[in-house]
């Protein structure tokens, strides 16, 4: 049996994200659909994760297993790339260890919150647009105090089939790039619309609607209802991930 890595980008607007959805398109439906027809057999594709309905992947990577060897994985890539939609792009495919995988062994994931503070009408469809004076120094201190915890059930999605919410959070800050305000979080995992809520959160704290004592309460009670609204999902992108040097990739 080889193992296949396979690298790719997408824009998730019109999907219900990564993950096969009944009734909904899907990133990996989509996917599983192309390389199976290219070739001549089903394909079932692990990804690194699942993004939420709407959010993009600058760099995803997913795995598969044949019984038989592709021929020339580049050449498998360019026909994948002429034969998906424009939203989804194939990088690069190549063998990996039978024992690598796709989700387990990825080390970190890094995503970006993009959000506009002006009117801008090209960052309609990738940033929040959010008028309004925010205390950018107060959120940051904000940010600072989830690097003090691991357990992040306050901003996960209720009901979700997870053995632990224990996350472990290697990078937090905000900074301004190209006009717009951005939001760079970066940890070993991440919990369902996680990244959308502790967002959603910190902005209430930028608003002064809430202060860092009470950003502190909303860690400490692990209580989603707690925590503030999440954001919209088509300003957030993941960004990076990470994999031991043996990956290659």
């Amino acid at each position: 049996m080889k193992r296949y890595f396979i690298h790719l980008a997408y824009n998730g607007k019109n999907y219900c994200g990564w993950q096969i959805q009944p009734h909904a398109p899907s990133v990996q439906a989509e996917l599983e659909r192309c390389l199976g027809l290219k070739l001549g057999q089903p394909v079932h594709l692990t990804g690194c994760g699942r993004t939420d309905t709407g959010v993009h992947a600058r760099s995803f990577y997913a795995h598969f297993d044949l019984e038989d060897p592709i021929d020339d994985c580049v050449e498998l890539a360019y026909r994948l790339n002429v034969f998906l939609p424009s939203d989804i792009v194939v990088f690069k495919i190549w063998e990996v260890d039978p024992n690598l995988h796709a989700r387990f062994d990825a080390l970190s994931r890094t995503y970006h919150y993009y959000i506009s503070q002006s009117k801008n009408p090209f960052h309609q469809d990738d940033a929040f647009a959010l008028f309004g004076p925010l205390d950018v120094e107060r959120m940051q201190q904000a940010a600072d105090l989830l690097f003090e915890y691991k357990d992040f059930t306050s901003f996960s999605k209720l009901h979700t089939q997870v053995k632990t919410n224990n996350c472990n959070i290697m990078e937090a800050r905000w900074f301004e790039q190209d006009g717009l305000l951005v939001f760079r979080i970066k940890a070993d995992r991440f919990l369902r619309n996680m990244v959308r809520a502790v967002v959603g959160t910190l902005l209430e704290v930028g608003k002064g609607k809430m202060t860092l004592g009470e950003f502190r309460d909303v860690l400490e009670k692990k209580d989603r209802c707690a925590a503030g609204e999440s954001v919209p999902a088509h300003a957030l992108f993941l960004e990076e991930v990470t994999y031991p040097q043996e990956a290659n990739v």
